[in-house]
């Protein structure tokens, strides 16, 4: 199993002139720390507008300087958000071509349409237009990659006149490729493009988990055609994760930054769901119900929704993702105020007794 380091980058208030500075040097040293002690990914999301949620709108130039920070950690979008004009996919195709170069062949292209209101307006994108725009973006860049860079394309939203993209991937014949899914529809479509899935467990025990990574494979399982050039199959799952000597420590250090993160997350989902109509959004209404304000820590971490604990908590823990079908942890770490130290920490602790156990 692979573990991945993850990051939204999150920079509490109040600020200063150095509180993104100073996020982002804290960044460099937990991926390094991350790649020493044995994590196989380095993952970022990509967010427009989310204030103290995600400051990390252009993730594409932090993986540069990455990239020549460290040797043998792979750098992964979590993800590339594909409806234009978040960003147009000829952009796209060069930018990860681009930096497969610069990091010697160590890019993982992760996609996704987006799910919230505040960046899809802000964009001026209707939300029952990112799926179709998703897959024409993504087909454009396949097909690009597909014809070693010569492209002639015409479709609903992009008309290309012959032209050929530069420059072109180290990986042939391009990185591989995953597709961010929360629903089951989404984990359906992974695994039907023959893509990797990256997966979530917000509010979501490891079983139901489990029941939607089981969707994907099904329809990996029976993709003949995949939008690549070649399939490829990844199960991996975003939670929250902190590791400390005691359950006690790790529960004190996390607990506050994860219920944060948890209600802006939710308050996130919930304003798409009470504004859109977009069929591909309907189980974001699954959520309505939910009074957030009655989640505490114990519930999530009792139900397994997120890993924070000591080692040996820790492990038992990721032991009942394993059996729900992931094959890549995405450790979410740098959660909300918990500080830059007590995460060094946990990533120094989860290298060497947790890693070494699933290796």
């Amino acid at each position: 199993m692979d573990f991945g380091i993850f990051y939204e980058i999150e920079v509490p208030k109040p600020w200063t002139d150095r509180s993104e500075i100073d996020a982002y040097r804290q960044v460099f040293a937990q991926v390094e720390l991350a790649e020493e002690v044995g994590f196989s990914h380095f993952w970022t999301v990509e967010h427009h507008f989310l204030t103290e949620f995600s400051h990390c709108s252009a993730p594409e130039v932090l993986y540069g300087a990455i990239s020549q920070r460290t040797k043998t950690i792979r750098i992964g979008h979590g993800a590339v958000l594909l409806p234009f004009p978040y960003n147009h996919p000829i952009r796209v195709a060069e930018r990860i071509a681009t930096l497969d170069i610069v990091s010697g062949g160590r890019v993982e292209m992760g996609t996704a349409r987006s799910i919230s209101l505040i960046e899809l307006e802000g964009f001026g994108i209707p939300p029952e237009e990112t799926r179709p725009r998703f897959l024409e973006a993504l087909d454009l860049i396949t097909t690009i990659w597909k014809n070693d860079g010569r492209i002639a394309y015409t479709g609903k939203y992009f008309t290309i006149p012959e032209r050929t993209v530069i420059p072109r991937p180290v990986q042939k014949p391009h990185p591989p490729i995953w597709i961010a899914a929360t629903g089951e529809e989404t984990h359906q479509l992974a695994g039907s493009l023959g893509c990797g899935v990256l997966s979530f467990t917000f509010l979501v025990p490891p079983e139901e988990m489990g029941r939607r990574l089981a969707l994907y494979k099904r329809a990996w399982d029976a993709c003949t055609t995949p939008i690549g050039a070649y399939k490829h199959y990844g199960a991996a799952t975003f939670t929250m994760v902190h590791c400390a000597e005691t359950d006690k420590e790790a529960q004190a250090n996390a607990a506050e930054s994860v219920l944060w993160y948890t209600r802006y997350a939710w308050d996130l989902i919930i304003e798409l769901a009470k504004k859109s109509q977009a069929p591909s959004y309907a189980y974001t209404k699954q959520m309505y119900d939910m009074d957030i304000n009655a989640i505490t820590f114990d519930y999530l971490h009792q139900n397994d929704m997120v890993i924070v604990g000591s080692p040996e908590t820790c492990i038992k823990k990721i032991k009942r993702y394993q059996e729900n079908g992931m094959t890549q942890l995405l450790c979410f770490m740098q959660i909300y105020n918990i500080p830059h130290q007590k995460i060094m920490d946990s990533i120094r602790l989860f290298g060497k007794y947790v890693l070494p156990y699933f290796k």
